[in-house]
């Protein structure tokens, strides 16, 4: 073995890949309001994004989903994709509005078949699939009745799980309940800047607890209908460090870590919402006997997806938590603003491992967005987004080396899509999509993952 099939070496970074096991997960990830388009079509009832991208002001340029990367036709140009790049999984989110338009009750047979007809597509491709249940698109029809903060909505998503893992268990191994339900709670009932668009503290400390609530309640549905299924929920997670060494700093980081990292972690790992941050929020959970038993269900897998640190300073007339994220002078940036610093998803891969004992985890999202510019002859030349990856790539065989029991990495994201509030003016992909003719094209980032993805496999 040379050293050249065992470090993968850029300009700055090497990953150390001989750290990664030889069954290593290599995967893109994606979702399905983000790509399908087709929001009309086949029986798709609206979402809660459906509505919000249609709210003036909600989204830049007043963009939507309806077309996005037009995958729910393209799916298999895209699977073609994933194989060029040597990915051996695909991350996706099943839109619960195409399979049951309601919410509950009456079940969208073409909707059903889309997600077979992918599934079926990406075995025969040689790529695993892994489902994400909820990835933020609740069906309109639901929020009319009340969406999240309502423990009926957990109940009706838990149907909703139990009826596409009978489906699809048969050949899906890997579930996700919730992609990052921080947004889906925070960002979207508190701060307004997500679906629906509320910004209620009641609202969303209930929403909260009923996504985790629905968590553990479609884990059991998820076992029952398909017994070989690992399951797991996936967290956006940031480190958290105070702006100062000042107690008030210090305390607002403390709170900070809480509102991200604790209140998310500690129930699913069976150590109840956090005392702390009940405390700070002032809002009485809607709990009933046994739910931190359902919430607390052990866990098959836990999902990371990592973008930025966070350093933080009190802000004690500001909304909960009383902290506020601020800028450090002199750090690299993406195009999105937020910080670049590789050593967070090291450091998050450890306290998973050292403070939670996850026994298996995957990152299930990491990526940057940078302004791509299409090259007269049709490339697309991204060297930030590629030295980024390998940064991160290495910081995570560094704690696959320390111990951490990682076991697969999907890049954000195998295409550009609907940035969500940001709509189409943010990049992601490894493959660049031309929106207006729908046109892909393999950045030099994407054939950069792709000879990680070589190496790795040459050991």
């Amino acid at each position: 073995m040379t050293l050249s099939q065992t470090r993968f070496v850029t300009t700055s970074h090497a990953v150390d890949l001989a750290a990664l096991p030889r069954d290593f997960v290599w995967g893109t990830a994606t979702s399905a309001y983000q790509i399908e388009g087709a929001v009309d079509e086949d029986g798709r009832a609206p979402s809660i994004w459906d509505t919000f991208s249609r709210t003036p002001g909600a989204v830049d340029g007043g963009h939507n989903g309806d077309t996005a990367c037009d995958h729910y036709h393209r799916w298999q140009e895209d699977i073609a994709l994933m194989k060029e790049l040597g990915t051996n999984a695909y991350r996706f989110s099943v839109a619960w509005p195409r399979v049951v338009p309601g919410g509950d009750g009456p079940v969208n047979a073409k909707g059903l078949d889309f997600y077979d007809r992918l599934v079926d597509g990406l075995l025969a491709a040689g790529i695993a699939p892994s489902v994400t249940l909820y990835h933020w698109d609740l069906p309109q029809a639901l929020q009319d009745r009340g969406g999240w903060p309502e423990r009926a909505t957990a109940e009706h998503f838990a149907s909703y799980a139990g009826l596409v893992a009978g489906r699809l268990g048969d050949r899906v191994t890997e579930w996700a309940t919730l992609n990052e339900p921080l947004c889906s709670a925070w960002i979207g009932h508190l701060e307004g800047r997500m679906a629906p668009g509320l910004t209620d503290l009641t609202a969303a400390v209930r929403a909260s607890y009923h996504l985790l609530l629905g968590h553990g309640l479609a884990t059991a549905a998820v076992r029952a209908a398909a017994p070989g299924a690992r399951i797991g929920i996936v967290n956006n997670l940031s480190t958290i460090e105070p702006a100062t060494a000042g107690d008030a700093d210090r305390a607002a980081a403390r709170r900070m870590d809480g509102h991200v990292n604790r209140w998310w972690l500690d129930p699913v790992h069976g150590r109840g919402f956090p005392a702390d941050m009940r405390e700070v929020y002032g809002v009485d959970l809607p709990e009933r006997p046994d739910d931190l038993d359902v919430i607390g269900a052990p866990l098959d897998w836990t999902g990371l997806n990592y973008y930025f640190p966070q350093t933080v300073t009190a802000d004690p007339d500001g909304p909960a938590p009383h902290a506020r994220q601020i800028d450090r002078p002199g750090v690299p940036r993406t195009g999105m603003d937020w910080e670049v610093d590789a050593s967070g998803i090291e450091t998050l891969l450890m306290r998973l491992t050292d403070e939670y004992g996850a026994r298996r985890i995957h990152v299930t999202e990491n990526g940057s967005s940078y302004p791509d510019a299409v090259a007269p002859d049709g490339s697309v030349h991204d060297p930030e987004r590629a030295a980024y990856l390998t940064a991160h790539l290495a910081a995570c065989a560094r704690a696959a080396r320390r111990g951490a029991p990682l076991a697969g990495y999907y890049a954000w994201s195998l295409l550009d899509n609907f940035e969500w509030a940001y709509g189409y003016d943010k990049r992601f992909g490894l493959v660049h999509v031309d929106y207006p003719t729908q046109r892909r094209t393999v950045k030099s980032s994407g054939r950069h993952y792709a000879e990680v993805i070589a190496a790795h496999r040459a050991r």
